[in-house]
């Protein structure tokens, strides 16, 4: 068998690049969409106060923590923080009025 004949059984590694790219990138890409996209849902109404159970559901908490991820409520609505590696939750507390 001669070196020609050889060089059609070698893997093509450029094809093999490419996918690892893309599968990569697509990995990237849900990672970031499931982080930053804004949750879809029924819009919250105004709660009483005697019914407030919890920071997030009080309309006068501008910021809120489990100590895992902080909350603000803004014009543009509700952001959070991405909560950390080892993170361990505790009970929800408003932080700023």
């Amino acid at each position: 068998m001669t070196t020609a004949g050889m060089a059609d059984f070698r893997p093509d590694r450029s094809r093999d690049a490419a996918f690892a790219w893309i599968a990569a990138a697509a990995t990237l890409a849900t990672i970031l969409v499931a982080n930053f996209a804004p949750a879809r849902g029924p819009v919250p109404h105004a709660v009483p106060p005697a019914a407030i159970v919890s920071p997030a559901d009080d309309p006068g908490c501008r910021e809120w923590t489990d100590a895992c991820r902080v909350c603000t409520r803004g014009g543009d609505g509700v952001h959070c923080s991405t909560p950390g590696f080892a993170c361990q939750r505790e009970a929800l507390r408003c932080t700023g009025r």
